[in-house]
């Protein structure tokens, strides 16, 4: 199981560089939104890499309850994201929904057992 807590926390690396790449070709003639639309891309990389420590860090509790705050709220974010491109089903927004829901999973998981 911890081979595929990784996959997914590999998944949300390449998730948040594409939208990176995504957000430099479509916004880099506007630097106001390019700040705003790599920040979310700052932050898909930064829960990337903290659910990454989450799974070598089976024993740590709060890190992994910090991991599902994040991947809740990120699950938040992409389907606000659907609601605003009016398409809730868009590929991008359920993408990133699943790959946060397997790691909030995941992450319980980890709280919950290193609680024993």
């Amino acid at each position: 199981m911890k081979t595929v807590d990784r996959a997914f926390g590999w998944l949300l690396v390449v998730g948040g560089l594409l939208h990176a790449v995504g957000s430099w070709s479509g916004y880099r003639s506007t630097p106001e939104v390019l700040l705003w639309a790599l920040s979310g891309s700052l932050a898909a990389l930064l829960l990337a890499a903290l659910n990454l420590m989450r799974v070598t860090r089976p024993e740590d509790r709060v890190l992994a309850w910090v991991c599902v705050a994040g991947s809740i709220a990120w699950i938040v974010v992409a389907i606000g994201f659907g609601v605003v491109v009016g398409n809730i089903f868009d590929p991008r927004a359920i993408i990133h929904s699943v790959n946060a829901a397997v790691l909030a999973g995941f992450s319980i998981r980890t709280a919950v057992r290193a609680s024993y």
